[in-house]
């Protein structure tokens, strides 16, 4: 270390740390604001499929609807257009502006086939598409159309990857503020060629006589927990950026946090050992993955999410920084930290499981809510209303938030997951309380998810 340099590491992060991304103009600005709108139309199109959700609990209207079991048809569409929709959008947003004007032919291909693909998911049912699986991380509907839809937006998603894995600038250890968030976003690009290779490892060992929603458990399960790990990477550049957005002082120094993201980034690794060391499918198979995302998930998140807790107490940087993006910052690590939590009290099949994962799914959203906000006016979409985002972020983060609290507390009785309706077997009153607050919950966050579609139209409609 160079004389005088220990000072400059030393210190908390100030003025002259700045952890955040340039927000280039051209070609990357263009594909970034491309996927971007990409994951806003994601999540118009889930919120009226939970419409249909809703309707298919109400007596005497699902009968009516054309569909033939209409609640998990919707849910199929709703949980892949929210979730794996949504998270992928944004991370292209990411790898858009981390690599620049490069390859540009390649990011535009990606982003029409992903855009294709994802129409095509929801145009789905509506074409006849039926025979929904319940498999965790993506359920399908076991149906030509929606399987070759998802096929194309996977297509879509995997050209992003592949540009933002030959195509970005290396970093420095001694690059700043900037260089650690680019690092970051460089480790969750490791982590998808990771999952890639899982998916593709399941479906090499994927035995033939495998048929409906077991088929699809096995072959998403390895690459479902790996990826994960790019939307969690991912998150914990967005607090960063968020943190700074927000006007915060964090107690953390650029070369920690290229530490902490190689250290979140470790356990990815593990995954060619889980399967050369266990038979594919077999429970040790099957758990190591569950463990390796139990606490591997966390190595990063933790010491980060303390960092910005620590810098919320502090004082604010002169500037006051942005409102929305302390709203979105402490919706994002509050609801990431409850999820982890509880994935910890998960016993059998309950519905403390769509607890635990809707609280970390959520919290990712959140911070990528709050950057889209950010983001928004830089890449030429309009500044969305300050206090609507507000309001919006606040509403989205307390209906969630009931909602996984609602599911944890009933999944303490055994109440079963992914069952609506008289087959929940819903008879003590704790039970029935429970799930009162996960439904009202619910209805909240749903209002909040269609309010930030609602802030973005309003941004769409301001831009220049």
């Amino acid at each position: 270390m160079k004389a005088g340099e220990s000072g400059v590491w030393a210190r908390t992060a100030d003025e002259a740390v700045s952890f955040a991304l340039p927000v280039p103009a051209g070609a990357a600005a263009r594909l970034a604001r491309g996927w971007l709108l990409l994951g806003v139309g994601a999540l118009l199109l889930s919120g009226l499929f939970s419409v249909l959700i809703v309707l298919a609990r109400a007596p005497g209207v699902s009968e009516r609807l054309p569909w033939v079991d209409l609640f998990h048809t919707a849910l199929v569409v709703h949980v892949d257009l929210s979730v794996l929709v949504w998270l992928l959008a944004f991370a292209g947003v990411f790898w858009s502006l981390h690599g620049g004007d490069r390859a540009v032919a390649l990011g535009r291909a990606a982003l029409a086939l992903a855009a294709a693909g994802t129409l095509g998911m929801a145009a789905a049912p509506f074409l006849g598409a039926g025979r929904p699986l319940m498999s965790n991380y993506i359920p399908v509907l076991d149906d030509p159309l929606f399987l070759g839809a998802l096929l194309l937006f996977a297509t879509g998603c995997l050209g992003q990857l592949v540009r933002a894995l030959l195509f970005v600038p290396p970093v420095g250890a001694g690059a700043g503020g900037e260089g650690a968030l680019r690092f970051g976003v460089n480790t969750a690009a490791v982590a998808g060629g990771m999952a890639v290779l899982a998916f593709v490892w399941s479906w090499i060992l994927l035995p033939d006589f495998l048929e409906g929603k077991e088929r699809y458990e096995q072959l998403f399960w390895g690459g479902g927990h790996v990826l994960q790990y790019v939307h969690t990477q991912l998150m914990l550049v967005a607090w960063l950026w968020l943190a700074h957005a927000g006007g915060l002082r964090l107690p953390i120094t650029p070369r920690v946090v290229l530490a902490l993201f190689a250290w979140g980034l470790l356990a990815v690794f593990a995954t060619p050992l889980i399967y050369l060391a266990y038979p594919f499918g077999s429970v040790p198979h099957l758990r190591a993955f569950t463990w390796m995302m139990a606490f591997g998930g966390s190595l990063a998140a933790a010491p980060l999410g303390a960092a910005v807790l620590a810098g919320s107490l502090g004082r604010v940087r002169a500037d006051g920084g942005d409102p929305v993006a302390r709203t979105a910052l402490w919706a994002s690590v509050t609801l990431f930290g409850v999820g982890g939590m509880l994935g910890f009290a998960i016993e059998g099949g309950d519905v403390r499981v769509p607890a635990h994962y809707h609280g970390s799914i959520v919290g990712v959203t959140l911070a990528f809510m709050g950057l889209a906000y950010h983001l928004m006016p830089r890449l030429g979409l309009g500044e969305p209303p300050s206090g609507l985002a507000r309001w919006q972020l606040g509403l989205y983060a307390t209906g969630q938030l009931l909602h996984v609290l609602g599911l944890a507390w009933s999944g303490g009785y055994g109440v079963p997951r992914k069952t609506p309706g008289a087959a929940q077997g819903l008879e003590s009153l704790p039970e029935i309380a429970g799930m009162a607050v996960m439904g009202l919950g619910g209805l909240l966050a749903i209002a909040g998810g269609m309010l930030f579609v609602v802030a973005a139209g309003l941004a769409l409609a301001r831009r220049p």
